[in-house]
């Protein structure tokens, strides 16, 4: 599994530019004035991993396979867009790539005439926060005829939702809810916009790249407040970069202006330690592939990853650490070392994992 991101914020804040960037298209329109993304658009990208090309090297397979993680560019939002169908489309990913304008004019208008990153974020926050209590509110009333009914079911749900609202009214998110292990289900199929984990894109211009600006770290600040995450990239530099082909011409493009590695790439690391998610791979003489799972899955539910077969006749999961793999030189070299280990299907997945499954057809 990846995991997807809705990418939201004010128009004009650079999200579709952001967007054509990540997924290398330009499938998102990016022009200077609002509502120019009105359908969503959706792009799927590998995610770099130095790893991956490293156990490469060693099994030299016929192919190599990375994860993907997919990008959901959202209309931009605005005061009253609670009211509007466009926020549907939040509700199915896992998580919000919040895009705030930290660069000032420079030709660009901003719809609230200058550039305010904590003011709008709170524009776009009580968006959501009006849509959650509309959800709830209707979702109530149904509830409440069912646990007139007596029906348990319904009456727990109906205390959750009650919670959430009051928890929204005083103008705090739903993920701020103390929510219990057997609460967790019901509070997921809620499909609050709130309730998912946030990353802030504070979307600076190309002379503070590398270390932001008196804007970005209002934000960052705001951000940490939050429990939030934060990353500061210059959407134009990853337009740039992403028109390069060579790898080596982006390096040197990267080191030029102080950066040691793509907007992309600290996205995705925060994004993966936002949904704490792991990587482990596998290798064969035919392919190497980068899986994703949660951080703490088993080894059958990361079997199950690659098959739902590979789950129900789980035997066990031979593993390799991936330091010794690349210290050993590969697979055999760690068997004949005893750094192979059979574990079973209760064991706790590591990052970086080189893992065989075996099991019963």
């Amino acid at each position: 599994m990846g995991f997807n991101c809705g990418i939201v914020g004010l128009p004009n804040v650079g999200k579709s530019t952001l967007f054509n960037a990540l997924t290398q298209s330009q499938a998102a329109e990016a022009a200077n004035f609002p509502f120019t993304t009105i359908e969503p658009n959706i792009g799927r990208v590998s995610v770099p991993d130095a790893r991956l090309d490293a156990i490469a090297a060693i099994a030299k397979p016929e192919a190599v396979v990375p994860t993907q993680m997919e990008f959901v560019d959202i209309a931009g939002l605005v005061k009253g867009a609670s009211k509007g169908e466009g926020l549907g489309n939040i509700r199915e990913v896992d998580a919000i790539v919040h895009v705030l304008r930290c660069f000032g004019e420079g030709g660009i208008t901003h719809v609230a005439g200058a550039p305010d990153p904590v003011s709008d974020a709170g524009t776009v926050s009580t968006e959501l926060m009006l849509a959650d209590m509309d959800s709830l509110t209707r979702r109530s009333e149904n509830l409440i005829k069912k646990a007139r009914g007596d029906d348990k079911a319904a009456k727990i749900e109906l205390a959750l939702v009650e919670r959430a609202l009051k928890l929204l009214e005083d103008g705090k998110p739903a993920r701020d809810l103390e929510v219990s292990t057997d609460e967790a289900k019901v509070f997921h199929g809620l499909g609050l916009l709130t309730s998912k984990p946030v990353l802030y894109v504070l979307n600076v211009d190309e002379d503070h790249a590398a270390d932001g600006n008196a804007l970005s770290d209002v934000a960052t600040a705001m951000a940490t407040a939050e429990g939030a995450g934060a990353v500061v990239i210059s959407a134009k530099i990853e337009e740039e970069v992403a028109q390069l082909a060579d790898a080596a011409e982006r390096a040197e493009f990267l080191e030029s202006l102080g950066l040691a590695e793509t907007g992309l790439a600290r996205i995705i690391r925060a994004g993966y330690g936002l949904l704490h998610l792991i990587t482990y791979f596998t290798a064969g003489p035919k392919e190497v592939r980068a899986w994703t799972v949660p951080d703490n899955a088993t080894a059958q539910e990361a079997a199950g990853v690659i098959h739902t077969d590979f789950a129900k006749g789980f035997i066990a999961a031979e593993t390799i650490s991936y330091d010794d793999f690349v210290t050993l030189g590969g697979e055999q070299p760690a068997k004949d070392a005893g750094k192979m280990r059979a574990e079973g299907r209760d064991y706790r997945v590591k990052d970086g994992d080189l893992m065989l499954f075996r099991f019963n057809v």
